[in-house]
């Protein structure tokens, strides 16, 4: 009978929403590419060379860098977390990286491009309007600096618990060390040069992690295991409490849209010498992001749901179900890659994350800078900003450190403050296709749609605890007032143009 399960199960659900999204690239990629038409005009890597942020690179480094700047390892934890819904996992990333995004990537690169390599704040106050782009500098510049605290602090606690295994957990100095050196990697990656340790490094990292990605596929095709399809149903045995609607949406982030990627494309719109790479460079990286969380979902999938030991509870000995995504991480790399595999995960979750928190404050310093209006070419002036922006995140550190709940509390306000960026980043793209007559419907209805994810999200989980009935129809209320605005603007704007 258990031979007849495994049989019957043959991961189709996996391998069509693999193939659905290499289509999505070339098909959906190719027409959102001749919604925006890239020509030959001159870009700002030529333009404003400065052989600090604005440079030539090659496409193969610029591409690797891109990956490695939106994934860290979005593409993983959420990815693994986010697999606890059951196939709904599936839907929302094959749908969501396709047809938002990947929109939304493609277009906050290109704009930036279009714009002189203006950040996201900028892009979204140039059709948002003034007061929109000061709120969201605020709201960015915190953003990332959450990031860059988080993405402290998660591989430093790692590292400390790999390095002193013995030593008691709560004792901040097993931590302290770690927190040092990678602050120390922090100020050096944030203040030289794209090309000096980010050009370097990063494409090694961005391999580590296609590996990775690569290793665990073929080892499921080995395995073939014994998983739950979409027709079964789009949830299992529930293996968390929260409603899939809105926490998957919420939890796969990365792989499916982030806002978080809005402030990393701009850097490497700063590098390309030509318009026409931006569908491989931004809609391709975050296609080949959702193809990682796709891996990894169904590796978590047969973690959690796979009979008859769901979640390896007899690993190590213990009965309850590993549920954290580090650990998860580090089980399965360990029990099917081997030593190799346990290399492979320890560069996937100390790694990972130490690349996006010096991207994030990087993106940070360069958001700040535009806003003040201070070049950056000298050491001096990027160390005006530097300087109280690692204050800043210090700070923010040692309330995480000293409060228990303060790691979770952050990571909460990051996945909604992360999603909500990506709904103002839509809204400004479907203004700008608005005024260019173009077809605006592909970036409306993600806006929409997030709209709601987040609107209900704050209310049900963050803030007021509502039943989530309630926050439904107050989201909804939200999204009608939000469609009545963009009606009236695009009736007035018609009127303008007659």
């Amino acid at each position: 009978m258990h031979l007849d399960f495994k049989i019957q199960r043959k991961m189709i659900s996996f391998l069509v929403s693999l193939v659905a999204l290499v289509l999505g690239y070339f098909i959906y990629g190719r027409f959102v590419e001749r919604v925006f038409g890239p020509d030959e005009r001159v870009t700002p890597a030529v333009a404003k060379a400065d052989g600090v942020d604005f440079m030539v690179l090659p496409y193969w480094k610029i591409f690797m860098i891109q990956f490695l700047n939106i994934a860290g390892t979005g593409p993983i934890f959420g990815a693994i977390m986010g697999a606890m819904f059951g196939p709904a996992a599936y839907l929302w990333i094959v749908l969501g990286c396709i047809f938002a995004g990947s929109v939304h990537d493609y277009f906050s690169g290109m704009l930036s491009m279009r714009h002189d390599g203006a950040n996201q704040p900028e892009i979204i106050g140039s059709y948002l309007g003034n007061t929109t782009k000061q709120v969201m500098l605020v709201f960015t510049v915190f953003l990332l600096m959450m990031v860059g605290a988080v993405f402290v602090f998660s591989p430093a606690k790692i590292l400390g618990d790999l390095w002193e295994p013995a030593a008691v957990v709560e004792s901040a100095g097993q931590y302290t060390f770690w927190i040092v050196v990678i602050f120390i990697y922090y100020i050096i990656a944030t203040m030289l040069p794209i090309d000096k340790i980010i050009g370097k490094i990063y494409p090694l990292f961005a391999f580590s992690l296609l590996f990775m990605a690569a290793a665990l596929t073929v080892v499921l095709f080995v395995k073939w295991p014994a998983i739950p399809e979409i027709w079964e149903g789009l949830s299992t045995e529930a293996m968390t409490p929260k409603n899939i609607f809105p926490c998957l949406f919420i939890t796969i982030a990365c792989g499916a849209i982030s806002g978080f990627h809005a402030t990393q494309s701009p850097l490497m719109a700063r590098c390309l010498k030509s318009e026409k790479m931006g569908r491989p460079i931004f809609y391709g990286a975050m296609i080949t992001e959702g193809i990682v969380a796709l891996i990894w979902a169904t590796v978590a999938m047969y973690f959690f749901y796979n009979d008859p030991t769901p979640g390896y509870q007899l690993v190590a000995g213990g009965e309850a179900v590993v549920k954290d995504a580090p650990s998860i991480v580090n089980v399965i790399c360990n029990d099917w890659l081997g030593v190799f595999g346990g290399i492979l995960a320890l560069l996937g979750v100390v790694a990972a994350p130490i690349t996006s928190g010096d991207t994030a404050l990087r993106s940070c310093r360069l958001i700040i800078a535009d806003f003040v209006k201070l070049e950056q070419k000298t050491i001096r002036k990027r160390l005006y900003i530097c300087i109280p922006l690692f204050a800043a995140v210090i700070a923010l550190l040692i309330w995480q450190m000293s409060d228990k709940e303060g790691f979770g509390k952050i990571w909460s306000w990051f996945g909604w403050s992360n999603q909500t960026l990506s709904v103002f980043m839509l809204w400004a793209v479907t203004v700008y296709l608005v005024r260019q007559k173009k077809q605006f419907v592909i970036t409306l209805v993600p806006a929409i749609f997030m709209t709601i994810v987040c609107s209900t999200f704050l209310l049900s989980e963050q803030i007021f605890s509502l039943d989530l009935q309630y926050a439904l129809i107050i989201a909804a209320v939200t999204c009608v007032v939000s469609i009545i605005w963009f009606c009236l603007w695009y009736r007035k704007y018609q009127q303008s143009q007659k």
